[in-house]
């Protein structure tokens, strides 16, 4: 475990230069995957001209200015100068991590350090669960491996775009590699069917790397009672057809039909998932149930038959719109009607009154008489009175 912390210490911390007195020298780590190259700069500041060399971790001379000592040809140099020795190691592996040292002759001589990381990617993730099938209800665990990397990868699960959480374990191997195994435990309903679980590994090394598992789930049928006809409420003497609708998975295999706490008519006939019961009457009123089963078990719906009168007799009458609207006409006009004499009669009568200006005038022979008479009315204009009726 002491490895698994020290790649663990390089990976977290970023790439940094350690610096020799003076910080005249200068390095910095390298992480690389395993079979790529690695590239190591030793730089010099304010040099003066003093030798530059890079030393393995076995403190071997890679190289000493611009030759090579060491007998590998993985090894070649990319750039000398007064400032710098800069070295590429190809198709590393892990052999070939450690720490390589810069050294500068100076006196004191001077060293800095560069720590090489070997970055081993995982295998292809295996994924696989408990059971192939599980049913709704149940709870079922899902296991994704990450065999052979470097250092240890995490591993994340996904269900549609819910992040779910599993419980990791870590195993070390004897050439420092490491294997992960997640598991995933949770309980699925009918809605999980065909939904993919995916195993996500988050590793440095590599990108995108998943395995994914679609889960299968049997559940229960849903069961739905749909009228065939009548269209409109049930009457005495008309036919009923009722059809009986199970989806599940596996396919129910099994439909029945039942009268609630009472046999089903002798006469009606029932074709596999269909009721037909001809010539109703009241007798026939109570529950009917579908039931339908598959092997997760069963359910039912049920459809309550209740038989009207027939329709001359009684039942609910649909409302003729038209006879209302007609009522209602009719009850308008004779209003109107009324209104109409109402205000004729009171026309009529407006203004009528007598006055005794006229008296005697009506018992005149003729009409200088009348004249004659009403004119003796005007001696006494104090007696002059009117009245209105």
């Amino acid at each position: 475990m002491k490895t698994q912390k020290r790649i663990e210490n390089c990976l977290c911390s970023p790439s940094f230069a350690s610096a020799a007195q003076g910080q005249n020298l200068v390095t910095g780590n390298v992480s690389v995957i395993e079979g790529e190259t690695a590239t190591i700069s030793c730089r010099v500041k304010n040099n003066d001209d003093s030798v530059i060399q890079l030393l393995n971790p076995n403190r071997q001379t890679i190289y000493f200015r611009d030759v090579r000592p060491l007998k590998d040809s993985r090894f070649q140099l990319v750039n000398f100068s007064d400032n710098e020795l800069r070295v590429s190691l190809s198709n590393v592996t892990l052999s070939d991590e450690g720490r390589y040292v810069c050294q500068l002759y100076t006196d004191p001589p001077q060293e800095a350090y560069a720590d090489i990381t070997v970055l081993v990617p995982p295998g292809n993730p295996i994924i696989e669960s408990r059971e192939d099938v599980v049913s709704e209800g149940n709870e079922t665990e899902i296991t994704c491996t990450a065999m052979g990397s470097k250092p240890a990868s995490t591993i994340m699960w996904m269900k549609g775009d819910q992040i779910l959480q599993g419980e990791e374990t870590v195993e070390e191997t004897y050439d420092r590699m490491f294997t992960v195994t997640s598991r995933l435990r949770l309980t699925v309903s009918k809605e999980d069917d065909g939904v993919a679980v995916i195993c996500i590994i988050d590793h440095p090394a590599v990108k995108d790397f998943q395995a994914q598992k679609y889960l299968e789930v049997q559940y229960k049928p849903e069961v739905q009672i749909v009228v065939g006809f009548p269209e409109g409420p049930t009457r005495e003497g008309e036919n009923l057809e009722l059809t009986c609708k199970a989806k599940g998975k596996p396919q129910p295999h099994q439909i029945n039909w039942f009268k609630v706490d009472d046999d089903v008519p002798s006469h009606a006939v029932i074709t596999g998932s269909d009721l037909f019961i001809e010539n109703l009457n009241k007798s026939y009123n109570g529950t009917y149930r579908c039931v339908a089963s598959n092997l997760v078990g069963e359910a039912y719906d049920d459809y309550i038959l209740y038989v009207y009168d027939s329709r001359a007799d009684g039942g609910p009458q649909k409302i003729d719109h038209a006879v209302i609207g007609g009522v209602v006409a009719v009850v308008v006009f004779a209003m109107l009607c009324l209104l109409i004499i109402l205000g004729r009669y009171f026309a009529r009568h407006k203004g009528t009154y007598f006055t005794h200006e006229a008296k005697g005038a009506e018992d005149a022979a003729d009409a200088d008489t009348a004249i004659i008479n009403a004119e003796g009315g005007h001696n006494n204009t104090d007696d002059k009175k009117e009245y209105y009726i």
